[in-house]
């Protein structure tokens, strides 16, 4: 999980409001090499499972979760942040706040696509105050499937999201937590 953080320390770069870009790696632009590293991570964490569905939000999550998917032979889907026309049939649908966009979405996902059969690893690209794991939550809630685990590249932890997923009892694995970040760049990580 060093690989995360060294990369971070190198490529990311610290924003005012305690944002981290790393889009030059993770979110914009993709190292197909460090989200296998990723995606195989995860693999090796929740590999005996039994995991049938690899779930995300898009769009940042989407990457992560193929590379991750491709280990497991699964199937990915994700919740759509907009209603598209190409939309049909019987929809989950929960509210999710972005943290990085300061609003609200409506995030949707085609009911045939998740079912009370399915087990489930949540992907996500950043966990922060944990709105849009909240919402996949939710959703798989509807479905009545089964949350396996939830895998973060980076999460925030100063924030209070992966402290509220970890004390409802969910298997949360953070490759990157950063314990502290300020304007001046300097980042540390939470030992692990």
């Amino acid at each position: 999980m060093k690989f995360l953080e060294e990369r971070i320390l190198k490529d990311g770069q610290v924003r005012p409001g305690e944002i981290l870009k790393v889009d030059s790696f993770l979110n914009h632009q993709l190292d197909v090499d460090l989200l296998n590293e990723i995606g195989k991570t995860f693999y090796e964490k929740y590999k005996d499972c039994g995991i049938t569905r690899i779930l995300t939000v898009e769009a940042s999550g989407i990457a992560i979760a193929c590379l991750t998917a491709n280990y497991f032979h699964v199937p990915v889907v994700f919740a759509k942040k907009a209603k598209s026309k190409n939309l049909d049939g019987d929809l989950y649908s929960s509210v999710v706040h972005s943290y990085t966009y300061g609003k609200d979405y409506t995030v949707t996902l085609s009911k045939k696509f998740l079912t009370k059969d399915d087990k489930v690893l949540l992907i996500d690209d950043f966990l922060a105050v944990g709105k849009a794991m909240l919402g996949l939550l939710d959703i798989c809630a509807q479905a009545g499937a089964q949350v396996a685990g939830i895998g973060i590249a980076i999460e925030k932890g100063f924030q209070p999201g992966g402290k509220t997923l970890r004390e409802a009892g969910y298997d949360l694995t953070s490759l990157a937590i950063i314990k502290t970040m300020d304007d001046e760049g300097n980042i540390t990580f939470r030992e692990q």
